[in-house]
């Protein structure tokens, strides 16, 4: 009876000992997926928190910003770049378009900062005049000729008056009004004159580079 009995238990431990291996290699593998899987989930999160505080990426469907961007081209900003201070003339930001925002809409523009708050701003005869004084632009795209006179703005405290560089195709303050009445946003004039300007809070980030095509590679401010 002793002797069947080591029998069996020797039989016991050798058949233990044969599924160690295959236990010891599911547990790589569920080891192995766990660790992917966190890899990604980081990926995922880091990818998230850089695209919603740290980095704009947009992509340009219209000519309105030619010939500093051009029409599908790719671009780079940063969104913390007015945390510390604020918007200066002559930056190209991306930020909610005033009539869609007022809407519920997600729509999102990118144009040149040409009026600073506070600022008298005029359009005479194809040119901008800022408090009275002719602003120079030399990234204007050809020849203004469309609707390049007889606007005047005065920018509210915490606003910005947005152009696109190119003013012969280009939606922006000086057609906003407009379209806010058009729309039924408002019945009154004064104010849909206020959907011409932009708010600090309303501005995403600064635009700085176009990264695609690569031919059209470079800083937006060169």
């Amino acid at each position: 009876m002793s002797g069947i009995s080591q029998n069996q238990n020797t039989q016991n431990n050798g058949s233990s000992q044969k599924d160690q291996p295959e236990k010891k290699k599911e547990t790589n593998w569920k080891t192995e997926l766990l660790s992917w899987v966190e890899v990604i989930a980081i990926a995922v999160v880091l990818a998230l928190l850089i695209d919603n505080f740290i980095i704009i990426n947009a992509t340009v469907p219209s000519g309105s910003m030619e010939k500093t961007i051009m029409t599908g081209d790719r671009v780079l900003g940063l969104r913390f770049s007015y945390w510390f201070k604020d918007p200066q003339r002559g930056d190209i930001v991306v930020f909610r378009y005033p009539i869609d925002d007022a809407q519920g809409k997600g729509t999102k523009f990118i144009k040149r900062i040409i009026g600073l708050p506070g600022e008298k701003v005029e359009i005479k005869k194809g040119a901008v005049y800022i408090d009275g004084k002719k602003l120079e632009e030399d990234y204007i795209n050809g020849k203004w000729t469309v609707e390049n006179d007889g606007y005047t703005f005065e920018v509210p405290d915490g606003e910005y008056l947005m152009l696109g560089d190119n003013r012969n195709n280009s939606s922006d303050a000086r057609y906003w009004p407009s379209i806010a009445l058009s729309s039924g946003l408002t019945d009154n004039v004064s104010e849909a004159v206020s959907y011409a300007y932009v708010p600090k809070k309303k501005i995403l980030g600064k635009a700085y580079v176009c990264y695609w095509p690569f031919s059209d590679f470079g800083s937006l401010y060169s």
